[in-house]
């Protein structure tokens, strides 16, 4: 491993040790403390806004409701799903998954309090164009004084949304699965032609825009979340005596760290295993690194809460429920006792032994919709970020890159990749957690003149 690789590991390993869990996991208790556990009573009012019961198609934005979750969860519900759980089993064991679901709680409130502020200061770029994110926040609610923080999310989120993980993990299962020992090529090449052709699929989608990848992601994500529940469904079937143990296990192992194997924190294993289970929740939800407000941000709407109800929806069906999916297919299958850390492989493994022969196929079926969804989508938001920075031309300029590193991932290593995207979320959780705390009382008061004006029951 080299130098540079060893300090992006120490990096992200630092950042995101006490302070940021507190930023986002404190964060997201006020949230939902401070708001009364709004986002919870009005679930159905959320499925209802997605549905477009209330879409208008006068209203400022550039994508409807459902569009602007779909971009959202195309970026979250990818890669992080299926490898990051595989990776928080292999080094917490069962108990991480509970620390995960303990996020993504309260990163619904976060989600609701950071997409409502998207649409609720909302800014022009430089051809006059309205977008949202976590940089309009800034210099729009917060004002123009607090440039600097803007320019420090951008800046983080131009390597934040890079599409380097995906691609690596992809790449490696595509290796898994057709060349499994490696004997009917050159491992270099494989993976280099695999992100070759990646690199021409995300260039065809991401030069058409947010409209395109909204068209593009509106269709993949229904697909990809229905293909991986029947596929795992059908796992736990198999098992499914197996099931309430490994149940009771997230449990008690939460608390217990017995199979905790990472580095300890905040005084042991207990303190890493919840590190870890926020980490992996963070990487897989986003909720609070400011990705999905800049999806939000470009949604339909004159009603910045409606937008912010239907974000809330994303963590609960990233974490809560495809998370979990993955996280019980590898432990009914037990391939997590392996101690194997490459994340896709162990899920892969999984899926092996519950459906032989079909179950990598099936798996990898998946992991491409997954994995170029979110690429689709991640580079929507650095593109964003590069705008705000320096304007369209920069954009273009920084969409040719992102395709360019999709190649550099393809043979880099799993470990130095996930913590160059880890330590830049860290990085963009700053501003945008701190931005959304300090303007949440606007949230509140716009959540109860909406509510209390009767605008959920009127169209």
């Amino acid at each position: 491993m080299s130098g540079i690789e060893r300090a992006i590991i120490a990096f992200a390993d630092w950042i995101w040790d006490v302070p940021l869990l507190i930023l986002l996991l404190g964060g997201g208790a006020f949230f939902l403390l401070y708001s009364g556990f709004l986002p919870f009573r009005h679930i159905g009012h959320a499925v209802d806004v997605l549905r477009g019961k209330y879409d208008d198609p006068n209203d400022p934005g550039q994508i409807n409701h459902f569009q602007a979750l779909s971009t959202a969860l195309a970026a979250t519900v990818g890669m992080g799903n299926i490898s990051g759980v595989a990776i928080a089993i292999a080094l917490g064991g069962p108990g991480a998954i509970f620390w995960m679901w303990v996020t993504a709680v309260v990163g619904m409130a976060t989600k609701f309090f950071t997409a409502t502020l998207a649409v609720m200061y909302r800014g022009r770029d430089r051809q006059g164009e309205l977008q949202g994110g976590p940089m309009y926040v800034i210099t729009v609610g917060l004002g123009r004084k607090w440039l600097p923080l803007a320019v420090f999310f951008s800046l983080a989120g131009l390597f934040g949304s890079l599409p380097i993980f995906q691609a690596n993990q992809l790449t490696a299962i595509l290796n898994d699965v057709l060349f499994p020992s490696q004997a009917s090529g050159h491992p270099f090449m494989n993976r280099f032609l695999t992100g070759l052709v990646l690199t021409a699929i995300v260039g065809v989608v991401i030069f058409g825009g947010i409209r395109r990848i909204a068209k593009v992601t509106s269709r993949l994500v229904p697909l990809m979340v229905l293909l991986y529940f029947a596929s795992v469904l059908f796992i736990l079937l198999v098992h499914y005596d197996r099931v309430p143990g490994y149940l009771a296990m997230i449990f008690t192992n939460a608390f217990t760290a017995e199979n905790f194997h990472g580095h300890p924190a905040m005084g042991g294993a207990l303190g890493g295993l919840i590190i870890l289970g926020a980490r992996r929740a963070a990487f897989s939800n986003e909720a609070g690194i400011g990705t999905a407000p800049m999806a939000h941000g470009a949604a339909k709407t004159n009603e910045p809460v409606r937008e912010g109800l239907v974000a809330m929806l994303g963590p609960a069906i990233d974490t809560l429920v495809v998370c979990t999916l993955t996280a019980l297919a590898i432990l009914v299958t037990d391939v997590w006792k392996t101690g194997d850390e490459n994340g896709i492989s162990l899920t892969v493994r999984a899926f092996n032994e519950a459906i032989p022969f079909a179950g990598r196929y099936l798996l990898m079926l998946t992991v491409v919709i997954f994995a170029l969804s979110t690429m689709f989508s991640y580079a929507y938001y650095g593109g964003k970020c590069s705008a705000f920075l320096a304007g369209s031309r920069a954009h273009q300029a920084y969409t040719v890159f992102y395709v360019v590193t999709i190649l550099i991932a393809s043979v880099a290593s799993l470990t130095a990749v996930e913590s160059l995207i880890s330590g830049a979320f860290a990085l963009m959780a700053i501003p945008t957690m701190v931005s959304a705390i300090l303007l949440a009382p606007r949230v509140k008061e716009a959540s109860k003149r909406y509510f209390s004006e009767g605008k959920d029951k009127v169209r």
